[in-house]
């Protein structure tokens, strides 16, 4: 006697195999965490630092312009060093959660997928920081953090096609961050923190209970 097939399950399946080639489905809600984390760090470290480099309100009067262009470029270095340290950091945060349940959902950490959310995010970043390095140098301070927010959230609305939907609310919330932003430069660090830090850690913490928390169906045992 033939088993019946149900053809609801059957076409659930299929739809769950074409996402997973079409679709990075792995981000993990902990690099999202651990990426929030270091940029609430990284702004911590930039208040002190323009404190200790310009006094009281350090960051409120370099972004609202009172701060001589020699002072400003005496500390592109500090600030361009800061942010290269917290992408890399974040960087590899992302990369060992999310490579760590790449693993356990048996998804390849660098397939197709994987390379089109990296190209589709890698180019608004690029320009992104291009153009807020642009501003910095031409002494317009206060726009560079709404920049860098605007850009970032419309790298992960072009991103998110390619992976877990909910990466397009967090690109809207980016957004809208980056617009009061450019209504309230001397904020642009405790907007910066908002948007980087505690929307990430918000997300991922999301993520984790909606996506990680005990066993998935199909996943591996946890080692």
């Amino acid at each position: 006697m033939q088993s019946e097939v149900d053809p609801l399950a059957q076409l659930s399946e299929i739809r769950a195999i074409m996402e997973r080639s079409s679709r990075f489905l792995s981000l993990s809600g902990l690099a999202g965490v651990g990426a929030g984390v270091v940029a609430l760090i990284g702004a911590g470290v930039a208040h002190v630092a323009l404190e200790h480099e310009l006094g009281p309100e350090g960051f409120a009067r370099l972004a609202t312009g009172g701060v001589g262009p020699d002072d400003r470029r005496a500390l592109l270095p500090l600030l361009v060093g800061l942010a290269v340290v917290m992408i890399g950091l974040g960087l590899v945060v992302a990369f060992f959660f999310t490579r760590r349940r790449a693993a356990r959902t048996g998804q390849r950490l660098w397939g197709g997928a994987a390379r089109r959310l990296a190209l589709s995010l890698s180019a608004p970043l690029a320009a992104g920081g291009l153009f807020a390095l642009a501003l910095y140098r031409e002494g317009a301070v206060g726009l560079v953090v709404p920049a860098l927010l605007l850009f970032y959230g419309l790298a992960l609305l072009s991103a998110s096609k390619y992976t877990l939907d909910e990466i397009r609310g967090l690109g809207y919330v980016q957004v809208a961050l980056g617009l009061v932003g450019l209504l309230l430069p001397p904020y642009g660090l405790w907007l910066f923190g908002a948007g980087f830090g505690v929307a990430h850690i918000l997300y991922g913490i999301r993520m984790f209970n909606r996506y990680e928390r005990g066993p998935q169906p199909g996943q591996a045992p946890l080692a």
